[in-house]
């Protein structure tokens, strides 16, 4: 066989088990990849880090990915025309025998269920084995949300999430996705690891890090994620998720909770770093109870979900109990600000839209009313001072000529009082065109502001203004493509 149409090199050929192991197939190109084939360099590196159990994990990540979903309490049942089975590791994981096309779907637009790798999901099991609901967590690499809204699911209204994403472009996505979630005990942010480090010092019970990784744990799904690997890239994910994990470091309570992972195979970006963090910044690793036939597999410290194991994409998690030092949290001091509604009297309109009006504080700012939970008022407010707050709670009502509207982002919360306005249920094909910010044609519809519902869920607002009803649906999240 040529040199060039081997897909290992020179040193596999020494052992011939190991040649035979790591022959896939195709003729090379320039950069040592075949297509979009697994790289070289990944092969040999799992090779030595798994023996022959390399190549039972190289074939999986051939294989077609697996779907899944967890539902929001908003949905009792499923309703996918597909065979379903439980993730074990989660009550509310699902696999789905076939991928629908979700954009069709007006449920997932209503944030009753979110498209999840069913991996991640694990983290549920270290919530419930080390952390109370009534804690204040921060999730720090949110984007674009399925950790955060597990966790804000974890918690209910006893708890608080920081939901924080770096990336600018991505940090509105995840304030979308934790809106349609509704749970209303999510402050979303857009700050810096260090950041946090410094303004929000002992505050937070537990902290997730799902560190931006290499994704070779993603290669089965996402081509550019094998076309971006390399043994460089490995390396320079490993030192800036240990500069981040030391920049964040300081907001977490002694005692607290760190929950690490990332999803990706190779032990410089997990077991190592998790080695360096407990042994540098001071902390123990904490075992995660699961069951055999899960498929996960133990670590050195941690745990991996291996494609050929268990049925999911690849993960690593650790969970880590910091070492007890003096507590010196921030102090937290908010400043008095005028928070006096124009109109006295939209405040117990807007108290009429909730189910529990006393469980939420509102707070008006140029027109906008916004409500979060009491228990956490005076955090919220002084962490809008600390941080840079992309959505607080959620949006409730606003301004509008001569009285207040509500807010898209209430039709989502779970507190809505679906009662408190005119319910117009939508067929399928009007709840698609209503999300695509269509006009509607609806017969018997009544003047005024309308709630619109698909199979009882909440989809958003409409005004019918007489001669036509105006689709109130927010713009930038508007269905563009079928």
């Amino acid at each position: 066989m040529a040199q060039e149409n081997v897909l290992f090199r020179k040193n596999y050929c020494v052992c011939q088990k190991k040649a035979v192991l790591l022959q896939p197939i195709l003729k090379l190109d320039a950069n040592g990849k075949a297509g979009n084939m697994i790289p070289v360099d990944f092969i040999e590196s799992m090779h030595q880090q798994m023996g022959n159990e390399a190549a039972l994990l190289i074939k999986a990540l051939e294989t077609a990915p697996v779907t899944s979903i967890r539902l929001n309490s908003k949905l009792d049942v499923l309703t996918f025309d597909c065979d379903t089975d439980e993730v074990p590791w989660h009550i509310d994981g699902y696999y789905l025998s076939e991928r629908p096309q979700f954009t069709l779907d007006p449920l997932f637009h209503a944030g009753c269920y979110y498209v999840q790798e069913a991996s991640s999901m694990f983290i549920q099991q270290a919530l419930k084995q080390y952390l109370d609901p009534s804690s204040i967590v921060l999730d720090l690499c949110a984007a674009p949300g399925g950790k955060s809204t597990l966790i804000s699911e974890y918690l209910g209204s006893n708890g608080l999430l920081l939901s924080n994403e770096v990336v600018r472009q991505r940090v509105f996505i995840l304030s979308e996705n934790v809106q349609k979630w509704g749970n209303g005990n999510t402050v979303v942010t857009h700050n810096t690891p260090a950041e946090y480090g410094e303004r929000c010092k002992h505050l937070f019970d537990c902290l997730l890090v799902d560190a931006p990784c290499s994704g070779e744990g993603m290669f089965r799904k996402d081509e550019q994620a094998r076309n971006e690997w390399s043994l460089k890239a490995v390396k320079l994910c490993a030192e800036r998720q240990r500069a981040i994990l030391m920049d964040v470091w300081d907001a977490l309570k002694p005692g607290g909770l760190l929950l690490y992972s990332t999803c990706t195979f190779n032990e410089e970006e997990n077991e190592k770093n998790v080695e360096w963090l407990a042994e540098t910044l001071g902390a123990d690793v904490l075992p995660i109870d699961y069951e055999p036939e899960w498929g996960i597999v133990e670590g050195s410290v941690g745990y991996h979900f291996y494609p050929h194991k268990a049925k999911g994409e690849g993960f690593y998690l650790c969970a880590l109990r910091k070492h007890d030092e003096p507590l010196d949290p921030v102090k937290i001091k908010v400043p008095k600000k005028e928070n006096t509604m124009p109109h006295p009297e939209y405040l117990p309109v807007m108290r009429s839209w909730l189910q529990h009006p006393d469980d939420w504080a509102i707070r008006y700012s140029d027109r906008f009313a916004t409500a979060y939970p009491m228990k956490y008022k005076e955090i919220i407010e002084w962490l809008s001072t600390q941080l840079t707050c992309i959505s607080t709670g959620f949006g409730l009502g606003e301004e509008r000529g001569r009285g207040i509207a509500p807010q898209h982002s209430l039709s989502m919360l779970k507190d809505l009082r679906k009662e408190a306005f005119p319910n117009v249920a939508l067929t399928r094909e009007q709840a698609l065109a209503y999300l695509r910010t269509e006009a509607l044609n609806l017969p018997d519809v009544p003047i005024g502001l309308v709630l619109l519902t698909y199979e009882s869920v909440a989809l958003g607002f409409a005004k019918n203004v007489g001669n036509r009803l105006n689709n109130l649906y927010p713009n930038e999240w508007r269905i563009r493509h079928l």
